[in-house]
């Protein structure tokens, strides 16, 4: 899907909103800028147009046993660092073993479970032995998966992988920081002595000198840059500006393009959460209620300018969504799990997000969700109020971190009200909504799920009884061990029917928890840019790929910058 014959050269730059404090990626501390992992490259590599195929990054080749135990992979002589120093295996495994011992408590407690030994056996060549419970689809990609870093910078540095720095380690990549100002921008340049231009999986990629990050406060401020040309290439999200405030003077003169682009990937999970770790979450009749009062038709019609489908799935957009009834292999999964799921997962359709009218407040999902509320033990008061038998206020506090959400969210706020919940809404700046999402200091926020069309232990991080309490993706502290068995069936899942067979199961529980209330997604990219790139026909069907095959026109950036348009 890439031209192979793109030229090298050019500027691209986009924005990104708040703050950062660090330029290490692979930490809890601090906030990483943005692109902060572009300069490390892996063992193995997939393309934007296929699912389940890897490809020889640094190493050459692997070798590997029929029953998959163990796995050598056999690095490239030409693999270097961006200082000049070789790649070797001593580098795999020291980085390696930085992500055991230094790395998010969830992804090491992956690697743990997966890997048994990593030994060099020589400076091209290092062995994973893996665990008897590791998965033969999941092991190999894994540990070929794994940035490799200098070990020679580490040594030097006495730098660590769990701590904030504005320091950032040394890679292979293409791509290596050439500076930033913090809070600002951020720049990086190509590396004209990348080690991989030749290598046919690097054909027509990495074509720009430079990839520049312009930091702003917030949404607003960021629109009315690119306008200004103060970065040069923008993916829409907001529905309201793409409708309304595309009309400046040199989209109307044809120097910005505006465009919606296909994206056959799964929609990103977009979803309000429930923290599952307050005691208020505990009754799922709770949970469906306050599902039942938002109301996103009315939001889709009034707000988006009908731009939206709903999301019902954590695979929406796939055939791994699970759909109506369980099918007989679903069943076989479900079945000796059933006490610890909801009533009615064995013998009712896939669990769906409510439907209301175009009333911003739906009657009868008001009604819904206050006889639910009632049969949960939060009564309604004189005075309009929700409170246990205990006497305690029914609370609830979404917080967001952008101005976007605010025309979202209030209307939401308004309708919890109705139903007596003592509802409010609290945006916060971006390093706030950081702190407190890591430390699970909320009751409801907006966050992703980015599934996978060949799902594994990943899913532990997201969804794991293990991570609850540790990852940074488990943001509603799901913990269940019906959920944690459908997990374990993903991962040993040896053909796409088990997958598939699989993973709709663990739809349908997930589901059927309700501790989401799912939100909105486009099937295409709506994308704004400078007339100066330049991208394939065909783009492929899971990455819009803007930073890696796209190109620069060097002929129609003179013309703007002729023009006065750029500077």
């Amino acid at each position: 899907y890439v031209n192979k014959d793109a030229p090298k050269g050019g500027e691209i730059s986009i924005w990104s909103m708040g703050t950062f404090d660090s330029m290490n990626p692979y930490s809890r501390k601090g906030r990483a800028g943005a692109l902060a992992s572009a300069p490390f490259e892996s063992l193995l590599e997939g393309t934007a147009d296929e699912v389940g195929s890897l490809y020889g990054l640094l190493a050459e080749t692997i070798e590997y046993p029929e029953d998959q135990t163990w796995v050598i992979f056999n690095l490239r002589d030409e693999a270097k660092f961006s200082d000049g120093t070789p790649v070797t295996a001593y580098d795999v495994k020291h980085t390696f073993e930085l992500f055991l011992e230094q790395g998010l408590a969830s992804y090491k407690a992956i690697l743990e479970q997966i890997v048994q030994e990593a030994e060099v056996l020589g400076p091209k060549k290092i062995k994973y032995s893996f665990t008897p419970d590791a998965s033969k689809r999941d092991a190999i990609p894994i540990v070929g998966g794994l940035p490799v870093m200098s070990k020679a910078w580490f040594d030097a540095t006495g730098a660590r992988l769990d701590e904030s720095r504005m320091e950032i380690a040394i890679g292979s990549g293409p791509y290596v920081l050439d500076q930033f100002e913090v809070n600002k921008r951020i720049s990086y340049k190509r590396n004209e002595d990348y080690w991989g231009n030749e290598l046919p999986l690097m054909k027509g990629r990495s074509n720009f000198d430079t990839i520049k990050i312009e930091y702003f406060a917030d949404t607003s401020a960021a629109l009315e840059g690119f306008k200004s040309g103060e970065y040069t290439m923008r993916i829409e999200n907001s529905s309201k500006n793409w409708a309304t405030a595309y009309d400046f003077p040199a989209l109307d003169e044809g120097k910005v393009i505006k465009k919606t682009l296909p994206d056959g990937g799964i929609a990103s999970g977009q979803a309000f959460v429930m923290n599952l770790r307050r005691s208020k979450f505990s009754d799922s009749k709770v949970r469906e209620a306050i599902g039942l009062l938002y109301n996103f038709e009315w939001s889709n019609e009034s707000l988006f300018y009908g731009q939206y489908a709903r999301i019902n799935s954590f695979w929406e957009n796939s055939e791994l969504a699970a759909e109506g009834m369980p099918t007989e292999g679903e069943l076989a999964l479900l079945k000796p799990l059933v006490n610890d799921l909801p009533k009615g997962i064995l013998d009712e359709e896939a669990v769906m997000a409510s439907v209301s009218g175009l009333r911003a407040l739906d009657r009868k999902n008001l009604r819904l969700a206050s006889k639910l509320l009632d049969e949960a033990g939060w009564l309604v008061g004189d005075d309009g109020v929700r409170r246990n038998s205990e006497g305690e206020v029914f609370t609830l506090e979404i917080i967001e971190r952008s101005p976007a959400f605010d025309r979202v969210v209030l209307p939401y706020v308004d309708n919890l009200r109705a139903a007596g919940i003592d509802a409010k809404y609290e945006r916060i700046d971006s390093a706030q909504f950081t702190d407190r999402k890591r430390n699970y200091d909320f009751d409801m926020l907006t966050t992703q799920h980015p599934m996978s069309l060949e799902p594994s232990s990943g899913l532990k991080q997201y969804f794991g009884s293990e991570s609850s309490d540790v990852s940074v993706f488990n943001s509603a502290g799901v913990s269940n061990p019906a959920i944690d068995a459908l997990i374990e069936h993903v991962i040993s899942a040896e053909n796409k029917a088990e997958l598939k067979t699989s993973v709709k199961a663990l739809d349908r529980a997930l589901r059927s928890l309700r501790f989401w209330v799912p939100q909105w997604f486009n099937n295409t990219y709506r994308v704004a840019y400078w007339d100066m790139y330049e991208h394939p026909d065909e783009i492929p069907p899971f990455d819009l790929g803007y930073l890696d095959f796209w190109w620069y026109n060097s002929d129609k950036a003179e013309f703007l910058k002729s023009t006065g348009a750029l500077r």
